[in-house]
């Protein structure tokens, strides 16, 4: 099965420890793990469904190509990791 793992930055807001899931596409193994912790959608899609804008998701080591539909193709050796984005600082 496809293993799932979050940047601990998101995990400071939501528990989301890897698991593995089902799925053959990122879309599906994004929805199994939303299954098992409702709260992590929000923070991982916006209102439409897609990669919010500071999100990253990258599927063995590659960034997804396909933000939108998260159509990009899960095997069950694929490793998946979402990692939201920090931004602001400055001098």
């Amino acid at each position: 099965m496809p293993k799932v793992q979050f940047t601990p930055h998101l995990q400071r807001f939501v528990d989301c420890p890897p698991s593995e899931v089902t799925g053959d596409t990122v879309r599906g193994v994004l929805e199994a793990v939303f299954a098992q912790n409702p709260r992590l959608r929000g923070y991982i899609l916006d209102d439409q469904n897609r990669l919010r804008r500071h999100v990253v998701v990258f599927v063995n080591g590659e960034p997804v190509h396909d933000r939108e539909q998260l159509s990009d193709a899960v095997q069950a050796s694929t490793e998946v990791f979402v990692m939201q984005a920090l931004s602001g600082g400055g001098a």
